[in-house]
């Protein structure tokens, strides 16, 4: 039994945040009522600025 390399669980990590990213800018594009929503508004400037808005 080898021993776990925490590389490859960090690789995974930053795959699936990103595939989550990318799936999240697809359902952003394909429905523009959520951007212009309050509480869409209020998280965007709240907690993070997207690179579409």
């Amino acid at each position: 039994m080898p021993q776990l390399n925490p590389a490859p669980w960090f690789l995974v990590f930053l795959l699936t945040w990103l595939s989550l990213f990318l799936l999240s800018t697809k359902i952003l594009n394909n429905k523009p009522k959520l951007s212009t929503s309050p509480n869409f508004k209020q998280l965007n400037n709240t907690y993070w600025t997207w690179p579409w808005s």
